[in-house]
């Protein structure tokens, strides 16, 4: 088993950046496709404009994102795709239970190199929200704008509840630097502790929308969360939001929320109702700071017919109300795997003199090995800084005593360890879309100290200078079954079509760098969560992806239906790119 190689075709350092000659990227299209339909896709580089800059992408057919397959459940389309880019490609179908052969890995299929072409043949056997993205060098392709929305219309007419409209946006983020994508390595991938962070938010590709809507009217948004690690906390504020559905088709209970939250590659089905007048917010919140993402502006025309009875109706759907049933007999029986999620990091040790410190909690420093009490990283080796408290700008590799004032230079955090805010100060970029009013807090998502206060979720990059220096050469990410102690890719399970197999993903605290972790699962079947840490899933919809949060143990029941040799793995990219993945086998 082997990861996803790449080949590269030019050997400067870096991937280009200039945008001399390129097309300019344009709006996304939709494309309706009827059964035994083709279309084509070209993968390119575009010029795109970002606020006042305009930098070098790549995009499905000139638009970022790509063009949006509208399809119906049941049909079959062939994808005609060309790689014109000097990296090699594949395309995966992220969520698509469908032929093995088309998943878009290098485990299913030769990669494309610069000029040649695959065909794709597509079924859709369930409704809901899907995406297409690379998988070779997912971390360098998604940021550039490798992403595209594939929506499988019901069978079922009555399938979601009614609504006047619908409209897709996938939520991104991207880090500029200088007026450019902050660089990318040809040779590794970078920022893997924590993934690759953006300054700058990107929805529908766009760093801000502005979307119209009639009073009363109910819009059914499809969210898609493409971004590289960030996990978006989004709400309406103003209108009203009711969940419907998630990665694979529509939840067993209706609910009206506040906030969705979505893990990297994570999908959510909201209806959406504007029933005041005045301006609404997309919001991505968290217990840091609020990012506008789009604003609807309300028109005083009603919509027709009036839809607020039908909205205010929360249905609860036989078919997963079916499958809660069914669930009964795993929720008390043995896992049949357990699958560990493991952090090891080699940062080196500087000569000399060292202390000991986080890099995510500035205060935290020691003068022996250990982790942070704050979140459990392990304390990074870093040669010792003196400051004085009272005079910033004196700082000394020793204990002295300020010329200033006498005073005595305490022990202080070196440089090397920049925090978040250091790296917004000279990046730029969303600041400008950023309200720091205090967050709303919703239940569930944020809790009272340490990991609890963010959720157990990293919602920034609180260690950029650390993180950006991170390769898998440092920075191991690993997937452990715990039966056979097997690591990522020695890891050998083997399934057969009908097989029921509840997984148990254990976020270890005992990790050199504790995080969460998307979770992510190709077209072998789809699964149903069943508890988390111990607690049953109160609302049941069937996934390809779940957030397993720092310290969380999460089950899950995978239904496996299709043959073949599959990829599992931690969707933030960088993580992904590390080797943080295994292949398994599904028989007949």
């Amino acid at each position: 088993m082997t990861n996803d190689s790449h080949a590269l075709a030019d050997t400067s350092e870096h991937f280009p950046i200039d945008t001399d000659g390129l097309p300019e990227a344009g709006p996304p299209q939709a494309v309706t496709l009827a059964d035994g339909d083709e279309v084509d896709l070209r993968i390119a580089p575009v010029a795109k404009r970002l606020g006042g800059e305009t930098v070098r992408m790549i995009a499905y057919n000139a638009t970022i994102p790509g063009p949006t397959l509208r399809v119906r459940q049941g049909s079959a389309i062939t994808v005609n795709v060309t790689n014109d880019v000097d990296l090699d490609a594949t395309v995966h179908w992220h969520g698509l239970r469908l032929d093995n052969a088309y998943d878009g890995t290098t485990q299913t299929q030769a990669p494309m190199s610069q000029g040649q072409s695959f065909r794709y043949r597509l079924t859709f056997p369930d409704p809901g929200i899907y995406w297409y993205h690379p998988h070779i060098r997912e971390d360098y392709g998604q940021e550039m704008g490798l992403y595209g929305n594939i929506l499988v219309e019901p069978a079922e007419a009555d399938y979601w509840p009614p609504a006047h409209r619908e409209e897709l946006l996938t939520l991104d983020d991207i880090l500029l630097e200088d007026g450019q994508v902050a660089a990318f390595s040809r040779s590794e991938t970078t920022h893997v502790a924590m993934g690759r962070f953006g300054n700058t938010m990107l929805t529908g590709g766009q760093p801000h929308v502005t979307l119209d809507a009639k009073l009363g009217e109910v819009v059914r948004f499809y969210l898609t969360n493409t971004a590289n690690t960030r996990v978006f906390n989004v709400s309406f504020t103003g209108a009203r939001m009711k969940l419907v559905g998630g990665d694979s088709g529509r939840y067993e209970h209706e609910k009206l929320v506040p906030a969705v939250m979505l893990a990297p590659s994570e999908r959510t089905v909201v209806d959406v109702l504007f029933d005041r007048p005045g301006q609404v917010s997309l919001e991505h919140r968290h217990p840091e700071r609020t990012y506008e993402l789009a604003t609807i502006n309300m028109s005083e025309e009603r919509a027709d017919p009036p839809l607020n009875q039908q909205f205010d109706q929360l249905r609860t759907n036989p078919d997963m109300a079916a499958e809660r049933e069914r669930l009964a007999v795993f929720l008390d029986a043995a896992p049949d795997k357990t699958l560990a999620f493991i952090a090891e990091m080699d940062m080196g040790v500087p000569e000399g003199a060292v202390v000991y410190a986080c890099p995510m909690h500035p205060d935290v420093i020691s003068a022996q090995q250990g982790q942070c009490p704050q979140c459990g990283m392990k304390l990074l080796a870093v040669a010792p800084t003196y400051a004085c408290p009272m005079h910033p700008d004196v700082v000394s590799e020793s204990p002295d005593r300020c010329p200033r004032c006498g005073m005595k230079l305490l022990l202080t955090l070196p440089s090397s360890a920049a925090t978040e805010d250091d790296h917004h100060e000279h990046t730029g970029g969303h600041q400008e879309a950023m309200h720091h009013d205090a967050p709303h807090q919703h239940a569930g998502d944020v809790a009272t100290s340490g990991h609890e206060v963010s959720g157990g979720i990293e919602w920034e990059d609180d260690m950029v200078e650390v993180n950006r220096t991170t390769t898998p050469t440092n920075m191991r990410w690993k997937l452990v079954d715990r039966t056979t102690t097997a690591e990522n890719h020695a890891i050998d399970w083997q399934f057969r079509v009908g097989d029921q197999v509840k997984i148990r993903l254990v976020n270890e605290m005992d990790s050199d760098h504790p995080m969460h972790h998307p979770f992510h699962i190709h077209g072998a079947g789809r699964f149903l969560v069943l508890s988390r840490d111990g607690t049953v899933e109160p609302n049941l919809v069937w996934k390809d992806t779940v957030l397993v949060r720092t310290g969380e143990t999460v089950d899950i029941l995978l239904d496996v239906t299709n043959p073949g040799l599959w990829m599992a793995h931690c969707h933030i990219a960088e993580h992904h790119e590390s080797g943080m993945m295994f292949t398994f086998n599904v028989a007949a």
